[in-house]
């Protein structure tokens, strides 16, 4: 959780000012200590363009509503007033294009894609990205995120402009991975 006192200074971060330190309790980490070290929303890898925030992908709905649930203490308030959540299971109706576009965590580790400091996956890498903080896996997981350009490839390749019931899984992948699939 980010202390209170420092929630006001996370838009003003500036190279220079002390690392600001983040320690999670939620469901799946217990002590995690992680320090924010850049501005939130900047400084940027060069290779990483996300088209959308966190913020933005919370409330136009991904991960069936299920991601976030309950680590919202770890992440600004407001990335949460209008985020499509579900606090029961994964529901694909809260999903932009309202299909299934995940698979399981499980299926996740099995395939090795799972830093133990990150154990929801990319998109919690993503979110404290976002917020500064800067981790060993991050060219692993930006490479992986540049992997996902293949689907905007055969999206633009099959589908007429703008046309959205065209590969509605694939582009809520693509909202997964912080590209809008909703300009395509």
């Amino acid at each position: 959780m980010v202390r209170p006192e420092h929630m006001q200074r996370l838009d003003t971060f500036a190279e220079g000012n002390d690392p600001i330190e983040v320690v999670v309790h939620d469901s799946m980490q217990r002590g995690y200590r992680y320090f924010l070290t850049e501005p939130v929303g900047r400084s940027f890898h060069l290779a990483f363009h996300p088209q959308l925030s966190p913020k933005e992908m919370l409330e136009i709905g991904v991960f069936g509503g299920k991601y976030m649930t309950d680590c919202r203490k770890e992440f600004p308030e407001d990335w949460f007033a209008s985020a499509k959540l579900s606090p029961g299971g994964r529901d694909p109706s809260l999903n932009f294009f309202g299909v299934n576009a995940s698979k399981s965590l499980a299926y996740w580790r099995d395939k090795g894609w799972i830093h133990p400091d990150d154990p929801r996956g990319w998109f919690q890498w993503y979110c404290r990205y976002y917020m500064g903080r800067r981790h060993d896996d991050d060219e692993r997981q930006i490479k992986r995120w540049k992997a996902m350009t293949r689907h905007v490839a055969q999206i633009r390749k099959n589908c007429l402009p703008g046309d959205l019931d065209c590969r509605p899984r694939q582009r809520q992948a693509l909202l997964h991975w912080a590209y809008d699939a909703r300009g395509i």
